[in-house]
């Protein structure tokens, strides 16, 4: 093979491992939902 080639090569390679090597995973975070309304709660007799 020519140095051209070789040389195209190498930094075809380089520039894969660039793009895919330095790829973090997100942090993914879950948070319970409110309750749209409130449960009633006992207050005494006539409250």
């Amino acid at each position: 093979m020519s140095h051209t080639v070789k040389l195209i090569a190498l930094f075809g390679f380089v520039a894969a491992l660039s793009a895919c090597g330095g790829q973090q995973e997100e942090e993914v975070v879950v948070v319970e939902p409110e309750p749209i309304t409130t449960e009633p709660v006992y207050t005494g007799k006539y409250k």
